[in-house]
């Protein structure tokens, strides 16, 4: 059966509000949360992008039992992967060993805030893979030194790590990402119900270990309003990673999105109050051999109705997969 998880959206809402639609989802029935780690919104209708870390510290402290995931952290611009590593430690401590730190090679839209620029997929696979050796080397204990192309870590070590330290989730997208998690990861993150991101996983290692997707939808019992919303906040999720990855602010995803029809997103995510309708989309996942599916609900202010919902209707039916 598929763990079933909630997304604290940071994008969309927050940090009382993130942490409270954390305690009520844990108290819904729902098996596991994961945070978004943004410093802008993908569209301006969004209105938030408050600390993950700082969220996600509070939310450890105000939950019991619910595992806790960043969906995800990008270590090589915003942050210094040791600093990563840091955090990593500490919210695992915090959880009682609830975390696991869930890592991508991150998008422009966050990470140009440093003024480093944005180089090409090549160079930025080559720091992600560089400042993954360098957290895992951390939380492995001890003190690290590392030189490499992109990054140095001089005598440093984590005096507070718990056992077992927090594992560590890979995002994948294609074939380098795969082949990197399938190595060193201890479980796959994905947004797209694509079998064959799995089986890249599998033959570089990854076979056997769990997989994590993430699916939107927008409960409304009035469909046209869900429809309405989900496509003024969320019509940049069908642009790909490709493209999501090379866009530098909120801006340039609404320019990016403006041809985008109400009825585009309402064919892509599943709106309204058909609990059918989330199961099938839950079921891509589960065919495609995901283990994890995180549920977004589209709109900060919405999550109390949706949450109600999954209690009573949503989750005893997808405990069914």
């Amino acid at each position: 059966m598929a763990q079933i998880g909630y997304t604290l959206m940071t994008e969309q809402a927050g940090p009382p509000a993130l942490v409270h639609d954390a305690v009520a989802a844990e108290r819904a029935g729902f098996d596991f949360e994961v945070s978004s780690d943004h410093y802008f919104p993908w569209l301006d209708s969004q209105g938030h992008a408050p600390n993950a870390w700082v969220t996600l510290g509070a939310v450890a402290q105000a939950t019991e039992t619910v595992d806790l995931m960043t969906y995800v952290t990008c270590p090589t611009f915003r942050y210094h992967p040791a600093v990563v590593a840091q955090q990593a430690a500490t919210l695992g401590l915090l959880s009682n060993g609830r975390f696991t730190l869930g890592l991508g090679a991150g998008e422009n839209l966050n990470e140009h805030i440093v003024g480093r620029g944005w180089p090409g997929a090549n160079e930025r696979h080559e720091m992600f893979a560089e400042a993954v050796d360098i957290i895992k080397a951390l939380l492995d204990g001890g003190y690290v030194n590392f030189v490499g192309q992109h990054y140095r870590v001089d005598s440093a070590k984590l005096w507070d790590l718990g056992e077992p330290p927090p594992r560590i989730g890979m995002a994948v997208s294609g074939a380098q990402s795969c082949e990197l998690a399938g190595r060193v990861a201890d479980l796959m993150i994905a947004v797209e119900p694509d079998a064959s991101l799995g089986e890249q996983f599998d033959a570089a290692g990854g076979k056997g270990k769990p997989r994590v997707g993430q699916l939107p939808v927008c409960y409304d019992t009035d469909k046209d309003a869900a429809i309405e919303r989900a496509h003024d906040q969320f019509r940049w999720f069908g642009g790909g990673w490709k493209v999501n990855a090379e866009l530098p602010g909120p801006a340039g995803f609404a320019g990016a999105t403006q041809f985008v029809t109400k009825d585009d997103v309402a064919e892509s995510i599943p709106c309204g109050s058909d609990v059918d309708a989330v199961v099938d989309a839950v079921r891509q996942f589960t065919d495609a051999g995901f283990t994890h599916v995180a549920l977004v609900q589209i709109g900060g202010e919405h999550q109390a109705p949706f949450l109600e919902w999954s209690e009573k209707e949503l989750l005893p039916a997808l405990r069914e997969l």
